[in-house]
């Protein structure tokens, strides 16, 4: 789950060469790695890669600041 969730974000999102490997407990917005549009591309990402309903509620900093939170999050829907 973190690889396909880590790939996407480096090969949609960053659309850039990364310095180093993105690590499951980078912060993906306080970094700047993603911006507000971006988290929205990848909410949308999730619920089709994952066959998931993220409801707005949901989409909190909280779930979604690490693709460890992510992950966390999902295992526990």
């Amino acid at each position: 789950m973190s690889n396909s969730i880590i790939n996407y974000i480096t090969q949609e999102l960053v659309g850039e060469e990364l310095d180093d490997e993105l690590g499951t407990s980078e912060d993906l917005l306080g970094s700047g790695l993603i911006d507000s549009l971006g988290m929205m591309k990848l909410v949308v990402f999730i619920e089709n890669e994952f066959n998931v309903k993220i409801p707005p509620e949901d989409m909190i900093i909280e779930n979604f600041m690490t693709v460890d939170h992510i992950v966390n999050y999902l295992e526990n829907q």
